[in-house]
């Protein structure tokens, strides 16, 4: 019983991939940070990534959810009329 009382009152963090941005940064969070880390993905290129991460316990990747290999829209191209 005290056990899952304990548990139910614990934080959790949710991984979360926003699949709309092909880059996030994992952010480490040390003992004077409070402990955890998490994913931010919300960046467009690893160059701003890497630049938000500078100076911060954090590393920056390709998102695993980004549709990468999504086919490209279809194009329908008018007829022309002569």
């Amino acid at each position: 019983m005290i056990a899952g009382v304990l548990l139910a009152a614990t934080p959790s963090h949710a991984q979360t991939f926003d699949p709309r941005y092909p880059v996030c940064m994992h952010v480490y969070s040390g003992a004077s940070g409070g402990g955890g880390e998490w994913y931010d993905c919300s960046f467009t290129s690893l160059p701003q990534c890497r630049a938000t991460a500078t100076g911060r316990a954090a590393t920056c990747d390709l998102n695993p959810y980004y549709p990468v290999n999504m086919p490209a829209p279809r194009r329908y191209r008018q007829p022309i009329v002569h």
